[in-house]
């Protein structure tokens, strides 16, 4: 199971047998897939899809076969060449594209690369538009140009300074401020573009940077996951350099993670709670976040006033409730942050602006404005699937199990309990069930996660 079709889009791991991994015959397959379902659906006389791709060491590869795939379809192609998946997102629109593609396995190992897809907004496809896509590389339903009318390439690499400059024109954005404050930054960049990106925004906001595994080579120097357990050298070197905080990306830079200036942890979770904290008192209104996310977003988003409301896991799911709600702010409690004012998709310089901004107007360190907030520790686990195991069963089990509790089965099953909660799904993206538990206390979420986990292997019988 190392080639996953989802609503994540196209994502494998580098080698091995077609249709078993992401080799280059799968990687022109689903592009001639998605390059087809724009030529069925848009009625123009010649289309185009805007490119670009994180570090990994197979990027190059699959960005030309793609590239040169949608040129075969009679597709223009903008190119970014490196670039970050928010990038990507905001140049689409910009260029009056029609569609976009990041190549990027987001925060997978390094063996693995994907295919993210977009649409004419810059926002992830829908799971009824992936559906067709599937349908189409399923039945490899092609129709390439002939030789006269072949799409073109047109290279850009101006897109990072444009995303950057669009960030740092927002309303809520004060620069000002952010320089007046003297912040010093270490930032982990896993050796991918948030090496390149994230840098450049800082020193334009005249923040000092410190730069911990920016090169963007490919090569991780360590889980690119943005975890406390992957992430130990810059927790030290935060506190060895003195500095006011750590900045964390993943590959793609659609996840940010902060380090408070003692080198702990600000938790991912938190970076959407402090950020939304910061939108709301500005601009009252609703938030959402997806359902394996902190309650803490729903207590800030009470206390100005606001409502809350949970969607399922994935970008897509979150984007369409935030529309929905009328959202001001959104995201997912990995480090996602949506802000709608500049676009829909997650986006870790959008983060990193009004993260700063909110610091620097508070005038506290960022172990302060952590504390500032409500206290929710979460146990975030995994049980590797094997073809044997029926996770169907095994979910409705646990429904019928805890009947009597506040249940959720928009999205897998998430169990309300008065002071905790669980939340099992099958990954989008991964060969796994995930099992998310929040409250009031770490041991308390460890225990109850242990607790489901056994619970899961009696049922499944391993």
């Amino acid at each position: 199971m190392t080639l996953i079709k989802s609503i994540s889009g196209i994502r494998g791991t580098i080698g091995g047998k077609t249709g078993d991994n992401l080799t280059p015959v799968d990687a022109v397959k689903f592009a001639s897939a998605y390059g087809t379902f724009l030529k069925n659906n848009i009625a123009k006389e010649k289309l185009t899809v805007v490119i670009g791709r994180d570090a990994r060491i197979s990027g190059p590869m699959i960005h030309n076969l793609v590239m040169n795939t949608l040129i075969g379809l009679g597709i223009d192609v903008i190119d970014l060449g490196l670039s970050t998946t928010p990038t990507v997102e905001v140049a689409v629109p910009l260029e009056r594209a029609d569609g976009g593609i990041i190549l990027t396995a987001s925060h997978n190992p390094k063996q693995w690369n994907a295919l993210k897809l977009l649409n004419a907004k810059g926002e992830f496809l829908s799971g009824a538009d992936g559906a067709k896509i599937l349908e189409i590389a399923e039945a490899e339903a092609f129709d390439f140009a002939d030789v006269d009318h072949l799409g073109e390439i047109t290279s850009n690499d101006s897109y990072m300074d444009i995303h950057i400059d669009e960030v740092l024109d927002l309303p809520l954005v004060d620069i000002e401020a952010v320089k007046a404050a003297k912040f010093k930054v270490v930032v982990d960049g896993v050796n991918s573009s948030g090496g390149v990106i994230i840098p450049m925004i800082l020193e334009q906001m005249g923040v000092e940077v410190v730069k911990l595994y920016c090169e963007p080579n490919g090569h991780f120097p360590h889980n690119p996951e943005p975890l406390k357990e992957h992430l130990t050298d810059i927790c030290e070197l935060v506190v060895k350099e003195k500095a006011d905080l750590g900045i964390v990306v993943d590959p793609d830079v659609d996840r940010l993670a902060f380090i408070s200036e003692d080198g702990e942890m600000f938790g991912e979770e938190y970076t959407l709670v402090a950020v939304a904290d910061y939108v709301l008192s500005r601009t009252p209104g609703n938030t959402v976040s997806n359902m394996s996310s902190s309650r803490a977003l729903r207590d800030v988003t009470n206390k100005h006033n606001g409502s809350y409301e949970a969607s399922a896991v994935g970008e897509v799911n979150v984007v369409e409730l935030m529309k929905k709600n009328n959202a001001v702010i959104g995201g997912e409690g990995n480090g996602g942050i949506i802000y709608p004012e500049l676009h829909y998709g997650r986006d870790s310089l959008v983060g990193v602006a009004l993260f700063l901004t909110h610091l620097a107007n508070k005038k506290m360190k960022v172990s302060e404005l952590r504390a500032s907030y409500p206290e929710y520790y979460m146990s975030k686990n995994k049980i590797e699937l094997t073809p044997q195991i029926d996770v169907d069963a095994i979910l409705e089990a646990m429904t019928t199990k805890y009947a009597n509790e506040k249940i959720s089965t928009i999205d897998g099953v998430k169990i309300d309990f008065a002071e905790d909660w669980v939340h099992l799904r099958k990954s989008n993206t991964e060969p796994i069930i995930r099992i998310y538990t929040e409250a009031p206390s770490q041991q308390r979420a460890d225990a109850l996660a242990l607790r489901i986990i056994d619970e899961i292997k009696a049922i499944a019988g391993i």
